[in-house]
């Protein structure tokens, strides 16, 4: 119970500071880019020399074969996109207040707005990324309909899950700072062990719960019911309430794990 009433408190009081969250959102994103001659350009040019790299060797060169009637680089994207979107925001939030140690003394600042900052700011680039795989449904003649209409839902989805991942894994890197290079080899490891090169019917079925473990896959998924199969989310009520269920401990144990290292972080940094 008190866990509970230290989560609502943290909640009431990054809520209470969002207008400082959307300014310093602004600001994260435009200080990345500062001093080159492009600017913000760059964070919008970097996916669509990537797509074209991959339009290129996975459909031209490999000429690999259509997933569910679509060509297999709009399956692809589907997948490559949330996961980028994914793990950049889980590393430079995991780093986010060891890069702003300097402001953990002070005391009027909520340092809890830090990883939330970082979310925000790599999901400015991931609209970027959506518009994208619009573009490219356009291209090859496919048309939208309402499924497309979730993909706000996962957006949330992903936002909630990475804001507890990041509270969580912020505060602990502070006392625990071999953490980042682990954090790195499980993200290495989970874009080779989630189905996004690859599709989930090549294993046999037995093994299918054990990625479905993981609630990258349950976006991912989505993204590409959203635009491919076409599919509701409810329609997989399990995992959906599977996917909450561990989105909403991991939400809760991060802002009470955070709120409980807080007056911790100045001694160590």
């Amino acid at each position: 119970m008190q866990s509970i009433r230290m989560f609502i408190n943290f909640i009431t009081e990054l809520c209470a500071r969002r207008n400082v969250i959307i300014e310093l959102t602004k600001r994260d994103f435009k200080s990345g880019y500062l001093g080159s001659y492009l600017g913000i350009l760059w964070a919008f040019l970097f996916p669509l020399a990537l797509t074209g790299i991959f339009w290129f060797v996975f459909q031209v060169g490999f000429n690999s074969k259509p997933v569910a009637q679509h060509p297999y680089i709009l399956w692809l994207v589907c997948g490559m996109f949330p996961w980028f979107f994914f793990s950049d925001c889980i590393i430079n939030g995991t780093n986010s207040i060891l890069q702003n140690s300097f402001i953990v003394k002070k005391v009027a600042f909520s340092i809890g707005i830090l990883p939330i900052v970082k979310i925000l700011s790599a999901f400015i680039i991931h609209c970027f990324f959506i518009g994208l795989i619009f573009s490219m449904f356009l291209i090859y003649g496919f048309s939208f309909d309402i499924y497309v209409l979730q993909i706000a839902y996962y957006l949330f989805c992903s936002i909630v899950l990475l804001v507890g991942i990041t509270w969580l894994s912020s505060s602990v890197v502070i006392f625990f700072r071999d953490l980042n290079p682990l954090i790195t080899i499980i993200l290495q490891m989970g874009f080779y062990l989630t189905p996004i090169f690859w599709d989930l019917k090549i294993l046999p079925p037995a093994y299918h719960f054990l990625l479905k473990f993981n609630p990258a896959f349950y976006i991912i998924q989505g993204y590409r019911e959203s635009f491919i199969y076409k599919m509701w989310f409810w329609e997989h009520w399990g995992m959906t309430l599977w996917f909450w269920g561990i989105t909403g401990f991991t939400l809760v144990a991060g802002a009470v794990v955070f709120r409980r290292l807080r007056p911790h972080f100045a001694d160590v940094l």
